[in-house]
């Protein structure tokens, strides 16, 4: 098969379409083959030289796609060959088949075609699993999302306010607010203008947020505790801003607050399967209902990685940028 692979780390140019190995499925797992798959900032990382795949995981970046069943390994039941599906990976999407534990596979939801399934699996693991099943949103609870346009941002907004929080996001131009403000967002920060801490707290009478969900790590740290709420809980999955800070103890104990920090990619098998079981029971029937829908910025031919990752690192896409096989 050919896949995108990383002869060495660098730039986009690095992605390197080539021949490689023909993957087989172990016990439990399933063959596919691949569809589209969808670009995330972890690909990035891992080009970089900073993310690298977990133990067991293909080379080839790629954390989420979607396909057809080609074939089962042993022990493998309640799945057909040609099933359509789209599945969590720990890497391996950017190519044109994957092996996959059964476990992390999702039915494509009806009424989306492949192509739009492969926008998926990662941000409503994601999202389901850091904003509900660790930090507990709650209805009518105050959520906020900081980079509302991207792919998990535009994923969260929509399940939030589809769970009946009140949603708040950031982002960094006025069509980019427009959009989150279209998929469910109550207030929509400019960053660049206006200060989202004083925002919240305009917003909710000096209150704060509830639920924050942050992917910028190091450089939100302070204010984001500042604008925590009463027992609100910090959700860091990203540290585009940087991975060092001076936490202020003082400032977390006053709001009884508390700071997660995750990641998805390297959790146990077992882990993920309890996620993707959960985002299967809580979220597809939204998406299925089309109360949730993918949104995607475009749609990019695989052999054109490099170009999806040069439009993911200048921020000029709103949602998901997807990769056709």
């Amino acid at each position: 098969m050919y896949a995108i692979t990383l002869p060495s780390f660098g730039g986009p140019d690095a992605l390197t379409w080539a021949e490689v190995p023909d993957p087989e499925p172990g016990p439990g797992e399933v063959l596919l083959d691949v569809v589209a798959t969808a670009v995330n900032r972890a690909d990035v990382m891992q080009r970089l030289g900073h993310y690298p795949p977990p133990p067991g995981a293909p080379a080839y970046p790629g954390l989420e796609c979607s396909g057809r069943i080609a074939a089962l390994g042993p022990g493998v039941t309640g799945w057909h060959v040609g099933d359509q599906v789209c599945a969590l990976l720990g890497g391996g999407g950017y190519a044109e088949r994957v092996a996959v534990p059964a476990a992390h596979l999702l039915a494509v939801p009806g009424g989306l075609s492949l192509v739009e399934a492969a926008a998926l699996p990662e941000v409503t693991c994601t999202v389901w699993s850091n904003v509900f099943m660790l930090a507990g949103l709650a209805p009518g609870e105050v959520f906020l999302v900081h980079g509302g346009s991207s792919g998990i941002g535009t994923m969260a907004i929509q399940l939030a306010a589809r769970h009946g929080a009140r949603v708040f996001c950031t982002a960094g131009t006025e069509a980019k607010l427009a959009r989150c403000r279209e998929l469910g967002a109550e207030v929509a920060v400019n960053y660049r203008e206006d200060d989202f801490v004083a925002r919240v707290r305009e917003e909710t009478d000096g209150r704060g947020a509830d639920v924050i969900l942050d992917n910028m790590g190091a450089a939100y740290l302070g204010r984001n505790i500042a604008a925590l709420a009463p027992n609100g809980r910090l959700m860091i999955i990203g540290f585009q801003g940087g991975r060092t800070a001076e936490l202020d103890l003082g400032a977390l104990m006053a709001r009884r607050g508390s700071v997660s920090v995750t990641s998805l990619r390297a959790r146990p098998t077992e882990e993920k399967a309890s996620i993707v079981a959960a985002v299967r029971e809580s979220v597809w029937p939204g998406i299925g209902s089309g109360q949730v829908r993918p949104v995607i910025d475009r749609v990019l031919p695989l052999r054109e990685a490099a170009q999806a990752h040069r439009v993911l690192e200048a921020s000029e896409h709103v949602g998901k940028i997807v990769l056709e096989v």
